[in-house]
C-alpha cells in the first residue's frame, strides 16, 4: 500500500470515529404529565347556588409524580384545590391545598367528600343531579387533562372553610 493510500485509509477511519462520538442531533421531548394522568369515576355535588365540589380518583400511570396546580370549569367562577384537615380545636376544616395535588408515580390520589377535592365557588348556574359539567386540570408542566363529571345529590361532608371565599354567584 502506498503512503498516500495509507494516509487516506487512516483519515477515513478517523473521520468515521468522530462521527460516532458526536452528540445526537435532537433529543425527544419528555412526555407531558397529562399523558400519564387519568380520572376514574368523576362526579360532583348537585347544588342550587353557592358552592359545590368535584370528586373522583386521579391515577398516574407514569414513572414520575404529577402535580395538579389548578382547575377550571364553566360551572363556576372560581375553583380551588382543597384538602380537609383538623384545626387546633380538633374540628375538620377545608383549606386551599398549597402546592397543589401530588399524584404519586404509579399511584393514585382520591378526591372524596371529607378529603381532598376540587372546590367550585360562585356557581354560574344551578347544578342538578344528572347534569354533566366539564373540567380542565392544569399540571405543573403546563399540560392539561380535560374530563366531564356527572352531578349527584349528596348531603354529607359539610366542613367549614378556613379562608376567604365568595360563595354567591357573581353579579352580571
Amino acid at each position: 500500500m502506498t503512503t498516500l493510500a495509507s494516509l487516506a485509509v487512516v483519515a477515513a477511519l478517523a473521520l468515521a470515529g468522530c462521527a460516532g462520538t458526536s452528540a445526537p442531533a435532537a433529543t425527544t421531548a419528555a412526555a407531558a404529565a397529562a399523558d400519564s394522568l387519568s380520572i376514574i369515576d368523576p362526579w360532583l355535588k348537585a347544588a342550587d347556588s353557592g358552592m359545590s365540589a368535584a370528586f373522583g380518583t386521579l391515577e398516574n400511570a407514569g414513572a414520575v409524580d404529577v402535580t395538579v396546580v389548578s382547575a377550571e370549569s364553566p360551572a363556576s367562577s372560581m375553583l380551588q384545590l382543597h384538602e380537609t384537615v383538623s384545626n387546633a380545636a380538633g374540628e375538620m376544616v377545608m383549606q386551599q391545598k398549597q402546592g397543589g395535588f401530588i399524584v404519586p408515580a404509579g399511584g393514585s390520589l382520591e378526591l372524596a367528600p371529607g378529603g381532598s377535592h376540587i372546590m367550585l365557588m360562585g356557581l354560574t348556574n344551578p347544578i342538578k343531579a344528572g347534569d354533566e359539567e366539564s373540567f380542565i386540570l392544569t399540571l405543573s408542566d403546563g399540560s392539561t387533562l380535560s374530563w366531564t363529571a356527572v352531578a349527584k345529590d349528596y348531603t354529607g361532608a359539610n366542613e367549614t372553610y378556613t379562608g376567604e371565599m365568595n360563595m354567591e354567584t357573581p353579579k352580571k
